[in-house]
């Protein structure tokens, strides 16, 4: 349990802003939730199974949720906590890329951190505790407590003194580091695009889709090797179509080149859990669904 004291620093200078659990912006300043937007979808089974549980989606279970989340692990303050082995979802985007590191498939990540900004990791344990705990980031500060962490384990921050979020300049800072196999998560299709067109080469994860219009999911699918659907209806339907393996039927996760479909399969592989397998058509959907899917 986070317990360390909170200093407050100047109140515009220590304001982050989170999109969680399906769009609803959350502002938190020095340590505490001062905005939570009104959601934009009423139900996920994924929210369900939460360490802090949200049964049904309102500002009030928002509030909760993301106050839990600073007690427990530090979010959006000094204390921070990065590391995690825990898995919380079997498919997650953080799970997969933790495992992608773990079994050499990777050898580097690009993340967005509360905290730090954008950063490059190479271990399971930071990329697990930075990806697996973060919601869609979209406005951070720098803490230096956070970022000595983070590079003490190994990481970059790409710049300590602002705390940017640039996925794009995330990949080139790993690329000048030495690292080739590369992968990064991105919330922006022309992030994906961007990044395809200038490394080519990089495992490229979509993620915090919910929201996204027909064209923005066509881009984003079109340049990216897995796509979470989150609770976004254009995704299920173009990446479904299109894709080479959905994992998981509440919240699929859509391999949609051979090397994302090559990091499912391996997991699975070295896993211990039971697995069905079924050849079918895409999208495959399940009783229990995000609503309502936007």
């Amino acid at each position: 349990m986070y317990i360390r004291a909170f200093t407050a620093r100047d109140d515009m200078g220590d304001e982050h802003v989170i999109e969680a659990i399906g769009r609803c912006r959350v502002v938190i300043r020095n340590g505490r939730v001062i905005e939570v937007g009104e959601p934009v979808i009423r139900e996920c089974p994924l929210a369900r199974r939460f360490a802090f549980p949200i049964p049904s989606i309102d500002r009030e279970s928002v509030r909760a949720n993301i106050e839990h989340r600073i007690a427990a692990f530090g979010m959006c303050t000094p204390g921070r906590v990065v590391h995690e082995t825990r898995e919380f979802v079997g498919f997650g985007a953080s799970e997969l890329l933790s495992f992608g590191l773990e079994a050499g498939l990777i050898d580097a990540v690009v993340l967005a951190c509360d905290g730090a900004g954008t950063v490059v990791v190479n271990t399971p344990a930071l990329v697990q505790g930075i990806g697996g705990r973060m919601s869609g980031l979209v406005k951070t500060v720098p803490y230096p407590e956070v970022i000595h962490r983070i590079t003490d384990a190994g990481g970059i921050v790409i710049d300590p003194d602002h705390a940017r979020l640039d996925q794009v300049a995330g990949v080139g800072h790993a690329c000048e580091s030495g690292y080739h196999r590369i992968a990064v998560t991105v919330t922006l299709p022309d992030d994906a695009k961007r990044i395809r067109h200038q490394y080519p080469d990089s495992f490229i994860v979509a993620v915090h889709t919910t929201g996204l219009t027909d064209e923005e999911a066509a881009l984003i699918t079109s340049s990216s090797d897995l796509v979470t659907s989150c609770a976004s209806r254009p995704i299920r339907e173009i990446a479904g179509r299109s894709a080479l393996i959905q994992a998981g039927v509440a919240i699929p996760v859509f391999a949609m080149t051979e090397k994302g479909k090559a990091l499912i399969i391996e997991k699975i592989h070295r896993g211990s859990e039971q697995v069905l397998v079924k050849t079918t058509r895409l999208p495959s959907p399940g009783s229990d669904q995000p609503e309502p899917l936007i």
